[in-house]
């Protein structure tokens, strides 16, 4: 047995039970109705009764005026009530017909109005809002992916195309960053596509905490994140994406007691320094880039110098101390004698102040000894 189709509810306000009745008797075959008195009333029932989609009521009510009601509607903060179709019965007051024009009234009929007209306006009301929402949704679609609410690669194109644009009228740069975690295959197959869908959402949100508010973080393919920061130079974006990977390389992440091994690479690209002529070269680049940083092992930024940016860079020593503690000291090694050298001045105020009673002239001997460079970088 077929359900029912349910009508749209269409709410009637007028003092008058007379035309009520006669409003009713125009509408009732193809609307289902609900009437009520005064304002007030009228306003409770909207916000309480979800279902009703339009509203038909007169300029002159008790307790609550057709204005006031007009005024309340409009600036609800609920959709469904701010753009409720609210059909006007009026007079021949042209002041009373200007002020409810000027409060949001989406059209107006008087108590002479014929069912043909009536249900004429009623339907083309109707049509304009479910246009509206369609509009609406259509330009979310192209503009949002809906499981992850970020940029869709088509909008964030878009959004390339105007930095680009507005950077050659004020000799300005664009930056484009690409960036993924490596290995994403194997780290499906061995802990599953649920627990990856969860890494990347944290991923997204850190991303999205971290990035200025004139930047536009979306997607660029597959699980591939891309960033278009307008007036930042190439230099800032390696530094942020080297950034990025250390903070993944030692995050302890684990799934069922088992730490996860994560790491991410970063492609960075620049217009003008890439001479690169249009938004979408400029996104291909930095994916192109991305690519190679994963193809030569991951854990890698590659920007505009089209180098590898991790084993030539000294880690900062708040990283260096975060990759010992996370096991990765292999990491650390080849770095000692720079990293020691930032510490120098730590450790002689230390020998100094905590009478430690270190051995300072052979540590600075040994750390100042440019053979020893070479000697850490050969240690595996």
């Amino acid at each position: 047995m077929e359900t029912p189709t349910q009508l749209p509810r269409v709410l009637i306000v007028d003092e008058s039970r007379m035309v009520r009745a006669m409003l009713i008797k125009h509408i009732r075959d193809l609307y289902e109705i609900r009437e009520e008195s005064d304002g007030e009333a009228a306003w409770q029932v909207l916000v309480l009764d979800q279902s009703i989609q339009l509203v038909i009521c007169s300029l002159s009510l008790p307790v609550l005026d057709g204005d006031g009601l007009l005024v309340r509607v409009r600036a609800s903060r609920l959709p469904r009530l701010s753009q409720m179709p609210i059909l006007m019965i009026s007079g021949d007051n042209d002041e009373a017909l200007a002020r409810a024009k000027s409060h949001g009234a989406s059209d107006f009929i008087n108590r002479g109005t014929g069912a043909t007209e009536l249900l004429a306006r009623i339907d083309s009301l109707l049509q304009l809002v479910e246009a509206q929402k369609q509009l609406k949704e259509n330009l979310q679609q192209n503009v949002q992916n809906p499981e992850s609410g970020l940029f869709t690669r088509k909008y964030i194109e878009l959004q390339a195309v105007q930095a680009m644009s507005h950077a050659m009228r004020h000799d300005s740069e664009v930056s484009a960053i690409v960036m993924s975690f490596d290995n994403i295959g194997a780290l499906r197959e061995e802990h599953g596509a649920e627990v990856f869908k969860q890494l990347q959402q944290r991923f997204t949100d850190m991303l999205a905490s971290k990035i200025r508010k004139e930047d536009s973080l979306g997607h660029f393919a597959g699980s591939q994140l891309v960033v278009i920061s307008p007036g930042t130079p190439y230099p800032a974006c390696e530094s942020f994406g080297n950034r990025l990977r250390e903070a993944i390389h030692v995050a302890n992440i684990a799934v069922h007691g088992q730490r996860l091994n994560l790491s991410v690479s970063v492609g960075v690209s620049n217009s003008p320094v890439d001479g690169v002529t249009s938004a979408g070269a400029l996104i291909e680049l930095a994916g192109s880039r991305l690519k190679t940083a994963q193809q030569m092992g991951g854990n890698q930024v590659i920007s505009c110098q089209m180098q590898p940016l991790t084993a030539a860079l000294v880690p900062r020593i708040e990283h260096a101390i975060a990759l010992i503690k996370s096991g990765h000291e292999s990491e650390v090694v080849p770095h000692l004698s720079a990293l020691g050298r930032q510490l120098l001045p730590l450790l002689k105020l230390l020998d100094r102040d905590l009478k430690l009673d270190l051995p300072m002239a052979e540590i600075e001997k040994c750390l100042l000894d440019p053979a020893q460079d070479s000697k850490d970088a050969g240690q595996d």
